[in-house]
C-alpha cells in the first residue's frame, strides 16, 4: 500500500529533513508540501538538495490544504500545529515535529512554552524504557509498544531525546541515582531552525562556542523530566536536571555529555549491562565498547543515537556521551521510525544506520 502524505512547513529545516527522508521511502507518495510566506513558489528554490521532488509548488498552509491525505507531517513552529488538530480530525495519521503535542503536564506547558495547552500525543522516541509497560507480553519494554496503531504521534525534541536515551537506561534499572543529572551539550544551530536569528549569523557563531538557555530554562528540560519518570516510574520531583546546551559552529548534530551519581551497591557490571540490555536489540541506538566514545561526524545523515559509556569511580558518576543528527534521529528520522511502527511497517524503511563521511 502506498500512503498519501502533506508536509506543512516543507521550506524550513525539519520540513526539508522530513521530505529527503520520505522521498526515498517505498510506501509513501509525497503529493504536498505547505509554507507560510514562502507560499506559491516551488519547493526547489527552498530545498534545492531536493532534486527529485523538484516538481512539486509550496502551498498555502491551511486545514483544506492539509486534509484528505493518509498522513500529515506538521514541521511549524512551536505553538501552531494545535490549531489544526480539529480541522484533520479524520486524518489517518498526523505526527508533530513541533513541541505542541509532547509535554503531558499543563503546569509544565504553563511554565516553559506558554499558551493553551494541547492534547499530548504518543512520544515518538520507540527506544526509550517505559516502567510497568508490556512489550511482546513481557513486563517492562519500551515506548515502542505505544507508538503501534497511534493515530497522533508527537516527534520529540532533538536535545531532550538525547539526554533521554543517554540516561533512561540507567533510570530504568536503578543503578543512577536522577536526583542529579548534569548534561552539556555542543550543538548546531540548525536545531533553532531557518528563520533569520541575528545571534546565529556566520559572524556570529564561527569561531566561537555559545552557551544558551542557561539556568534551567531551556524548554526541552520537562520533556526529559517526563521522560525520566516514565522510565523510572517514579516520582517526577526525584529527577532533577541541570542541562546546558551550547552553540558550537557545525550545521548539524548534538554531542551530548551527561553525567549522573552511582546508586548505592550498583557494580560496574550492573552499570554497563543496564545500558547494553536496553539497546542490545536496537537497530538505531547503539552502545559503543568500553573505551570508545561518538563523534558528530559519525552520525551525520544518519537516523542513528550512538553512545560511549565511562564509569567514574573517584567521582562516583556515570557519564554518558551521545551523538546524533539533530535534523535525522532527533527529529525527522524519529518522525518516521514513529510513523513505521504505527501502519506496522518494518522500523527501518527509509532509514539509514550509515552516515556521511568525511
Amino acid at each position: 500500500m502506498t500512503y498519501s502524505v502533506a508536509v506543512s512547513g516543507a521550506s524550513g529545516y525539519a520540513g526539508g529533513e522530513i521530505l529527503r527522508l520520505l522521498a526515498a521511502h517505498p510506501d509513501i507518495d509525497i503529493r504536498t508540501v505547505t509554507a507560510h510566506s514562502n507560499a506559491g513558489q516551488p519547493l526547489i528554490d527552498h530545498q534545492p538538495h531536493l532534486r527529485s521532488l523538484a516538481h512539486l509548488q509550496l502551498r498555502e498552509t491551511t486545514p483544506e490544504v492539509l486534509a484528505g491525505h493518509d498522513i500529515v507531517f506538521l514541521a511549524l513552529p512551536h505553538g501552531q500545529s494545535a490549531q489544526y488538530t480539529d480541522a484533520l480530525a479524520d486524518t489517518p495519521l498526523v505526527i508533530d515535529a513541533g513541541a505542541d503535542h509532547r509535554l503531558t503536564s499543563a503546569a509544565a506547558w504553563e511554565q516553559f512554552y506558554g499558551g493553551a495547552f494541547a492534547e499530548p500525543w504518543a512520544y515518538g522516541v520507540p527506544e526509550l524504557p517505559v516502567a510497568g509497560g508490556k512489550q511482546g507480553g513481557k513486563p517492562g519494554g519500551k515506548q515502542r509498544h505505544r507508538l503501534v496503531g497511534a493515530r497522533r504521534i508527537a516527534a520529540p525534541g532533538c536535545n531532550a531525546s538525547t539526554v533521554s536515551l543517554s540516561l533512561a537506561p540507567g533510570v530504568a534499572a536503578g543503578v543512577i541515582d536522577p536526583g542529579d543529572i548534569v548534561s552539556v551539550l555542543a550543538v548546531g544551530p540548525s536545531g533553532a531552525g531557518k528563520s533569520l536569528k541575528p545571534n546565529l549569523l556566520a559572524s556570529e557563531i564561527l569561531g566561537t562556542a555559545n552557551p544558551y538557555a542557561v539556568g534551567g530554562t531551556h524548554r526541552h528540560i520537562p520533556e526529559i523530566r517526563q521522560a525520566l519518570v516514565e522510565a523510572a516510574g517514579t516520582d517526577p520531583d526525584a529527577i532533577r536536571i541541570s542541562f546546558t546546551p551550547v552553540i558550537v559552529p557545525m550545521s548539524r548534530g548534538i554531542l551530548a555529555t551527561t553525567s549522573a551519581p552511582i546508586a548505592p551497591g550498583a557494580t560496574d557490571a550492573d552499570i554497563r549491562t543496564a545500558w547494553e540490555d536496553a539497546y542490545r536489540d536496537e537497530p538505531f541506538v547503539q552502545l559503543l565498547p568500553t573505551g570508545r566514545f561518538p563523534r558528530t561526524a559519525d552520525v551525520l545523515g544518519a537516523n542513528t543515537a550512538l553512545l560511549g559509556l565511562a564509569i567514574d569511580r573517584a567521582a562516583n558518576r556515570v557519564v554518558v556521551v551521545t551523538a546524533v543528527d539533530n535534523l535525522v534521529k532527533g527529529t525527522a528520522g524519529a518522525a518516521i521510525q514513529s510513523m513505521n511502527i504505527s501502519l506496522g511497517l518494518p522500523e527501518t524503511t527509509g532509514l539509514s544506520v550509515n552516515g556521511v563521511a568525511p
